[in-house]
């Protein structure tokens, strides 16, 4: 017996087995594996910076696995507009669900993404979203699930109200 041989076809058929086995899960649409559930949106009062007042678009949401199967390595991606402009305004990234994975059926403790910008102001922050100036915003989420491209998972307003956590 060559063992030479018989290592390298061992390790072909590890090789395709592993490559199969990948690709069945990689063919999955993050739409198709989980679905956002409990979302909120609103603005978070960040404190105060250079003196002002300073309120930043936040959404917080879960994922709930809706395959038969568990799901692991999910990235999210926040992007914030304000309404009437295309370009982006602000926005989030973090990973979410990391190799443990959850299990079907299960979903995950709240995700919080914040936006790094937002409105500052001497105004109190409760009248800050009053203003007359202040112009609403829009997020749109997006995932990705290991290594395939990224999804839209949904796009909501940013509530017009005042956040504390």
């Amino acid at each position: 017996m060559d063992m030479a041989r018989t290592s390298k076809s061992l390790a072909a058929g590890l090789t395709l087995l592993v490559l199969s086995a990948c690709g069945s899960g990689a063919q999955q649409s993050i739409t198709q594996l989980v679905q956002s559930v409990d979302v909120k949106s609103g603005w978070f009062d960040a404190g105060v910076e250079n003196g002002m007042n300073k309120l930043v678009p936040t959404i917080m949401l879960s994922l709930k696995n809706v395959s038969s199967e568990p799901v692991a390595n999910v990235q999210l991606n926040a992007v914030i507009r304000r309404a009437g402009e295309t370009e982006e305004w602000g926005g989030a990234f973090m990973k979410v669900i990391g190799i443990e994975g959850i299990p079907p059926g299960g979903t995950t403790k709240p995700i919080v993404l914040r936006s790094n910008l937002g409105y500052t102001g001497i105004e109190p922050r409760a009248q800050m979203l009053k203003n007359r100036q202040f112009v609403d915003a829009r997020v749109q989420v997006f995932a990705k699930h290991g290594g395939n491209q990224w999804m839209k998972l949904g796009e909501w307003p940013i509530a017009r109200e005042l956040l504390t956590q």
